[in-house]
């Protein structure tokens, strides 16, 4: 039995079936599983438990083969993909960062409700493997809005465990929470206020939640409003009757592994591909994304910045170039395929209204490259990063950790990240274009003192809190007795 329980969707290791019919086990790249892993390598008798993602990871269910440490749940393809593409990815995410084209978004009819149906059973099965693997009184942290109904599911099976639950994304605005119906509204925050504690990126998404749970469930009330720098704000909850119980809620702003982020960097495969990526840039300004292709990346309005920055300020041609990373995500929905597309072709139509013989305004790869990426990590004299709505974005913290010469940030004040990094960067609204234009143009033009005395800072708050010690901090609180 394990005293130290991990629940996410995607764990750290996926395994490969091969022609032959033999399987190879992978571990997950990131410094949130690595993080995690170190940190449950410490815990005596821990497990992390996940979905079998893969025809590999079922597989391997299906032969019985696992790692120490590790569980994967083989769930019904079908409900999967109800669960994870159909609410998960299709619902949540897009109410938690607003995303809807509300004069014909969110549609819930009967479709909706059976889908809903297999995320209730997609979160049920993973109450019940926790509740059958922990031991008496262990702690369970479990992970992001996929398993949003676990904790309240988990402690009704097992309620002498102690259960946290850390959310991701940005939560919802009480506007577009009311959204939902109100039966699913009401379960979602049951599923939530189930746990002893709530983490959150930041006291935005924190409190966001804490007044959504106020206002829109019958059964949870927000108490007290906390003084400016009290770790925790209290929400209780009471279902069918129930005693009263507090549920925590505090803010772990998760940051880099420095160390290990640099280590990465400096692999002679990233070097190979830092070599070859300066002679295509030549001596010229770099401006350095990286992100994959998520409708709240905001990846289109960054092209167009940069298109109006060309067009604005003429003696940027042919003096800086935009080193684009752009993963593709989540391919099997339409409306990412459609956006993936959009941003192909605007970077093709900004190198054809500018480009010449020997200069490329926008190189772009649409490709899941983490060692390009590193590559641009490292030669960035300009990083921009404008999501609309982020629950933190890390490579805002990553760039400034890597980047060799110093990097001014551009960041809007839509990433979670804002608060921690806006003294140190140039801030501006993700939809207005022509501001970051201009604040490209001002991180292309500042000095390379001032440059260099940023990204101090920014790397500084960027390491704060690695994803380890960040995994410590929750066990610890969760650790604490109850009020």
């Amino acid at each position: 039995m394990a005293s130290v329980l991990v629940a996410s969707n995607r764990g750290p290791l996926s395994y490969t079936l091969a022609d032959d019919g033999t399987l190879g086990a992978r571990r997950g790249g990131g410094g949130l599983v690595s993080g995690l892993s170190a940190a449950l390598a410490e815990q005596p008798e821990a497990l992390w438990v996940c979905a079998a993602l893969s025809a590999g990871d079922r597989e391997a269910v299906r032969r019985g083969v696992s790692e120490p440490g590790v569980r994967m749940l083989a769930l019904d393809p079908a409900v999967y993909d109800d669960a994870y593409n159909g609410i998960a990815n299709s619902v949540l995410w897009f109410l938690h960062h607003h995303l809807y084209d509300v004069p014909r978004e969110p549609v819930f009819d009967a479709e909706f409700r059976r889908r809903w149906e297999s995320y209730r059973s997609y979160n049920r099965a993973f109450a019940e493997a926790l509740a059958e693997q922990a031991a008496e009184g262990a702690e369970v942290l479990v992970q992001d809005y996929h398993l949003a109904l676990v904790p309240g599911q988990l402690r009704e099976l097992r309620p002498d465990l102690r259960i946290a639950h850390f959310t991701h994304t940005p939560w919802a605005s009480s506007e577009y929470l009311r959204m939902l119906p109100e039966d699913i509204r009401e379960e979602l925050l049951w599923g939530m206020l189930g746990a002893d504690e709530l983490g959150f990126h930041t006291w935005e998404w924190a409190s966001t939640f804490i007044g959504g749970a106020y206002i829109d469930s019958a059964e949870g009330v927000a108490e007290g409003f906390s003084p400016s720098g009290d770790p925790w704000r209290g929400v209780h909850h009471r279902k069918g009757g129930g005693p009263r119980r507090g549920t925590r809620v505090r803010v772990y702003g998760l940051g880099v592994d420095g160390e290990e982020l640099r280590s990465l960097a400096h692999r002679p495969e990233v070097d190979d591909r830092l070599a070859a990526l300066r002679a295509e840039v030549g001596d010229r300004k770099t401006i350095v994304r990286v992100d994959r292709t998520e409708l709240s990346k905001n990846v289109l309005r960054g092209l167009l910045a940069y298109r109006e920055l060309l067009r604005e300020r003429p003696e940027w041609r042919g003096r800086v170039v935009h080193l684009a990373s752009a993963y593709p995500s989540r391919q099997d929905l339409a409306v990412y395929r459609a956006y993936t597309a959009s941003v192909a072709e605007l970077a093709e139509e900004i190198n054809t209204e500018f480009g010449t013989e020997d200069w490329q305004p926008v190189l772009l790869s649409v490709k899941d490259d983490f060692t390009r990426s590193l590559a641009a990590y490292r030669m960035a004299d300009v990083a921009l990063i404008n999501p609309v709505r982020d629950g933190m974005n890390l490579v805002a913290k990553e760039i400034p950790v890597v980047s060799e010469a110093g990097c001014v940030l551009v960041l809007s004040t839509g990433a979670g990240a804002y608060r921690e990094l806006r003294e140190h960067a140039l801030t501006v609204n993700p939809y207005d274009v022509s501001e970051t234009a201009r604040a490209l143009h001002q991180a292309l033009t500042m000095p390379a003192s001032e440059r260099a005395e940023r990204t101090k800072h920014l790397a500084a708050t960027a390491t704060a809190l690695p994803p380890q010690r960040w995994f410590l901090q929750q066990l610890e609180a969760l650790r604490e007795p109850a009020d």
